[in-house]
């Protein structure tokens, strides 16, 4: 993969896959591979619903770990 997709479910797919992978260590070191700032990803992907989880090191839907009633 030479650059990142654009389309937002297959962005979130790639780098959560990426991440899950061991290709990269860090959300930092993969944006970095790519070129792109970890904030500017974060901020693309929460504007298309997805909030990134430091402890999950994923991309989730915006409200995913809410607790349900």
């Amino acid at each position: 993969m030479e650059y990142l997709p654009k389309d937002p479910a297959i962005l979130v797919s790639s780098v959560n896959m990426l991440l899950r992978d061991e290709e990269f260590d860090t959300l930092e070191s993969l944006c970095y591979n790519f070129n792109t700032e970890p904030e500017d990803l974060k901020n693309y992907l929460l504007d298309k619903g997805f909030v990134y989880s430091e402890q999950q090191r994923q991309f989730r839907p915006i409200g995913y770990d809410e607790v349900r009633q």
